[in-house]
């Protein structure tokens, strides 16, 4: 793509961006509160107008409106709660998080201030997949997922560290470079991490078995050096974000087939259920990362793209949570992977469909208390959604391993 066409495709971005953050922003103010809580009427607006966000959320809660340098003198208590300015993220998150409220007195504030912390990166992102699919990456510039989760969550700099490590491993030959990135991305979300053992893979069918472990090794000591500090610093405050997700109950907030295809089996007091799905969920996903990386080492050259896209299809769908955020996650493997328009148009509509779904039913559940409140529209949205994506997630999973080329230009 020529640079006239990376500088519109990157404001393209900038503009889906902006309507993102007028979205989220819809749920600010005018007013504020003493603790710099929106007012009037913030916890019917969140999900009445559907304007919801993790970010402007947890301005209260994590001791982020008092400025806490986050994990130190953290914790969490006996009954899953977070102490002391520990959050449920890993430390580079954490970081953000506690930098986006530097200047802030209320949630209005935060909410901007990390808006403009976090669109460096899905503008970053916007750039590196037109650099490696032109024109298809409008996907990624123009799609709803951007303006609904684009500040949603903390979610963009981890979907910028695996696009760029990505580019430099397809485009730069630069896997070292690619592993770091994958390094720190997992000091920011977790799941890059996941795509660790198939970078290593494609290396070794390319360079050998010594650069593939160092692609590893490389991997994890970026990982190591940037928790180390956190870790001797406040090992309890660091230790708390891994514990809150693994102990995290399958409830209404999961949107996971977990919980709702094991209904009323699913409620979270039943501590059978919940200590049964804690241990099958990360067994069923280790067995689909087998079967797409076994399915993977049958080409005669390592599909580093479609292996990537095909496992975290697999995290998505077997996790006992799923966050409409992750969607974010996966839209560059629909940029990235030629797979029919279809697919994309059917997923960005469950998309949708399950978005809407669930903050008004979650509106429905705190201000109306309806009876029956899984036989509401809202509800049953949600059911569609979570079904649909599930049936969506699988077919990919399959559509992408069979992929045979990428839409990653060579030039």
């Amino acid at each position: 793509m020529r640079k006239a066409g990376l500088a519109l495709l990157v404001l393209l971005c900038g503009c889906t961006l902006a309507l993102g953050y007028a979205n989220k922003a819809r749920c600010a103010g005018p007013g504020y509160d003493a603790e710099g809580r929106t007012t009037p009427s913030y916890e019917v607006r969140r999900y009445r107008d559907v304007c919801y966000s993790d970010i402007q959320h947890l301005w209260l809660g994590r001791d982020i409106d008092q400025h806490v340098f986050p994990y130190v003198d953290g914790g969490i208590d006996p009954y899953g709660r977070l102490t002391g300015g520990a959050v449920e993220y890993p430390v580079l998150t954490g970081l953000l998080m506690w930098a986006g409220a530097w200047f802030a007195d209320n949630d209005g504030q935060y909410l901007l201030f990390s808006a403009l912390l976090l669109a460096p990166f899905g503008l970053l992102t916007g750039f590196l997949l037109g650099k490696l699919a032109r024109w298809r990456a409008l996907v990624w510039a123009l799609g709803p997922p951007l303006v609904l989760y684009g500040f949603h969550n903390w979610d963009l700099p981890a979907v910028a560290c695996s696009v760029a490590a990505f580019f430099f491993a397809l485009r730069k030959d630069r896997p070292l470079v690619a592993a770091a990135l994958l390094g720190l991305g997992f000091a920011l979300k977790f799941y890059p991490a996941i795509f660790v053992l198939p970078l290593a893979l494609y290396v070794l069918g390319r360079r050998g078995s010594l650069d593939a472990v160092r692609v590893v090794l490389t991997s994890a000591v970026v990982a190591v050096l940037v928790n180390l500090p956190f870790v001797v610093a406040g090992p309890d405050g660091w230790a708390a974000s891994i514990t809150f997700q693994w102990i995290r109950p399958v409830d209404i907030t999961s949107n996971s087939i977990w919980f709702w295809w094991f209904r009323p089996l699913s409620d979270p007091g039943n501590t059978v259920f919940q200590s049964v799905v804690g241990v099958v969920s990360p067994v069923l996903i280790v067995v689909s990362f087998a079967v797409a990386l076994a399915v993977g080492r049958r080409r005669q050259e390592f599909p580093l793209l479609p292996v990537c896209g095909a496992m975290l299809c697999g995290f998505l769908l077997l996790y006992k949570v799923d966050s409409p955020q992750y969607t974010l996650w996966l839209l560059p493997f629909l940029v990235l992977l030629p797979i029919r328009w279809e697919w994309i148009a059917a997923y960005f509509a469950v998309d949708v469909v399950l978005y809407l779904g669930v903050f008004r039913w979650y509106y429905e559940i705190e201000n109306r208390l309806p009876d029956g409140i899984y036989n509401t529209v809202a509800a049953q949205a949600v059911v569609a959604g979570v079904w649909g994506r599930a049936i969506l997630l699988a077919c990919l999973f399959v559509v992408f391993l069979k992929t045979e080329r990428t839409s990653v230009a060579v030039t």
